[in-house]
């Protein structure tokens, strides 16, 4: 077996083991959004790095489209205003990045999602613990143990792999999961077709 189907192979696999697992965490988080975005509540995603990216795939799927043309969504990621983010980081350490705008911007009832394929990460559990304390919802997407993230969170999906690559590559699908029922739980189960650009 060559390295291409050696990837291609394993990340089936894992997503294999997910669907065996993880289905019904998919749902309670997307019953979770869809509840909380009906009550004219915000969701917030937060991650570094690839997970970074993942929060802001998800983020731009709401407020943009995702399968149909419908109202926009307040759903935001707390990973793309780099002067607050290196203005943070300078004053008070990397590790407050998202915990400051956590107490900035999040009330009671808004839904906050740390992603961490570890779940160690210091700044999103720094971030967790003080949207609990403003009575937010919390969840996260991370991996094999969930590490330090599952136990804070309200709803944890872990993916069923230690492996970054493989575990990120999960949470994309599960970002279109989640995208795909809120959508269809919001607006109804219809499609419009997406101008190719």
């Amino acid at each position: 077996m060559n390295d291409i189907e050696k990837e291609l192979k394993e990340s089936i696999e894992v997503k294999q083991g997910l669907l065996a697992g993880g289905t019904a965490v998919i749902k309670k988080m997307a019953r979770v959004m869809t509840d909380r975005l009906k009550a004219g509540n915000t969701v917030y995603l937060i991650g570094n790095g690839g997970s970074a990216a993942d929060a802001q795939h998800i983020a731009g799927e709401m407020i943009g489209r995702f399968k149909k043309d419908r109202k926009a969504l307040p759903v935001l990621a707390l990973t793309t205003d780099s002067s607050v983010i290196t203005a943070i980081a300078n004053d008070y350490g990397y590790d407050r990045c998202f915990e400051r705008q956590i107490e900035a911007f999040v009330k009671k009832g808004d839904v906050v999602i740390g992603i961490s394929t570890s779940g160690n990460s210091q700044g999103i559990l720094r971030a967790v613990r003080l949207a609990k304390e403003k009575g937010a919802v919390t969840m996260g997407l991370t991996g094999r143990d969930g590490g330090s993230l599952k136990g804070l969170v309200d709803v944890c999906l872990q993916v069923p792999s230690g492996n970054t690559p493989r575990i990120q590559e999960c949470h994309t699908t599960v970002g279109h999961i989640l995208c795909s029922i809120v959508e269809k739980e919001l607006f109804g189960d219809f499609e419009t077709p997406k101008k190719v650009t």
